[in-house]
Formats: structure tokens, sequence, C-alpha cells
């Protein structure tokens, strides 16, 4: 008789219903409305104005800049609310990788910089003090020129970007999960 393929390889094979039936489709539904939800916020003010990105298209190459702006704003709102469905999920998530790849290059290959302020603006800020900054302000642009704070900003850039790229590209690999227009209503994946 044949075991199922979870049973062989877990320590406790009893807990292979609850990780296909349970929490696989959950953590696939959970993945999907995340990166999905993540994609339509940053995509919302793009779809707004759909042809505000077509400088930043050409200054890395794609042109005409205003059809891959657009094209952008698409993907990234329409596109992130069909992932969040689960509707064709893997041609939709498969595309968005591939930008989210890009954005990860952009933002490995033009750093913030490090410094925000030059060494008069520090003086600057530390003179007029509480009348133009907050406290918090004060602490994370005066006193080293913005320095750490360019170094987080860029360190999550880079991070979400590679982090929602390879989140994307599982749910290319793997499709939708149980729980999603693709496998309840289609029947199938693309």
């Amino acid at each position: 008789m044949a075991q199922a393929p979870n049973s062989t390889r877990l320590i406790l094979p009893f807990m292979g219903a609850f990780y296909e039936n349970i929490a696989q489709p959950l953590a696939q539904l959970g993945l999907r409305v995340l990166v999905g939800g993540l994609l339509m916020i940053e995509g919302w003010p793009k779809i707004q104005d759909p042809f505000a990105m077509a400088g930043f298209t050409e200054s890395i190459g794609m042109y005409p800049g205003w059809i891959w702006s657009a094209v952008l704003a698409v993907m990234q709102f329409i596109g992130g609310a069909m992932i969040v469905a689960g509707l064709l999920t893997r041609p939709v998530a498969l595309a968005n990788a591939v930008m989210l790849a890009v954005t990860f290059w952009f933002h490995w290959t033009h750093p913030y910089g490090g410094l925000a302020l030059t060494q008069e603006g520090m003086a600057a800020a530390q003179a007029v003090g509480q009348v133009l900054f907050t406290e918090d302000g004060l602490r994370n642009l005066a006193q080293d020129g913005g320095a750490v704070f360019l170094h987080q900003v860029q360190s999550k850039a880079e991070g979400f970007s590679a982090l929602s790229t390879v989140a994307a590209l599982y749910l290319a690999a793997f499709g939708a999960g149980p729980l999603s227009v693709d496998r309840t209503v289609l029947k199938r994946e693309f």
C-alpha cells in the first residue's frame, strides 16, 4: 500500500492532513493577499496618473516611457488585484516578479546616498532646532546629516524589493493555492 507523499517525510505524520488542508492553503492565501495588496498600494498612485512614470522608465532604458509607465501602473494595481483574487496568478505573478526584480536592481544600483544634509545644513538645522524640526527630525537629520536614516531607507528598499521578488516568484512557481479563483471557479491554473 502506497503512503501519502507527506507521511513518509514528516516526523509527525498525523500532521500531514493539517498541513495540506489548512496550513498550506491559508499560507498561500496570506502570501497572495500580502503581495497583491502591497502591489495595489504601490500601484494606486500610478493608476491615477498612468503616464507619470514615463521619465523614470526612460531613465532606466525602457522606451517609449509613456507605454512602460502605463504598463507598470496596470501591472501593479490590476495585477495586484488579480493576485489577491488568485486569478491567472502564475503569469501575473511572473510578470510582477520581473518588474520587482528590476525595482531591486534599481535600488541596488542607485543608492540614496550617504547624507541628506551637508555640514552647513546640519549646522543650520541645529541652530534653528525645535523651531523647524521635531525632536525625531533633529535626531535623524541634524546630528549625522541623515546618514543613519538614509542607510535604513536604502536597506528597507533593497530588502523589500528582494523579498517581494522572491514572493512573486513563489506564486508564479506554485500557483495561487486552493483558496483562489483559479482553482475554485476556473477549476484549473494557467
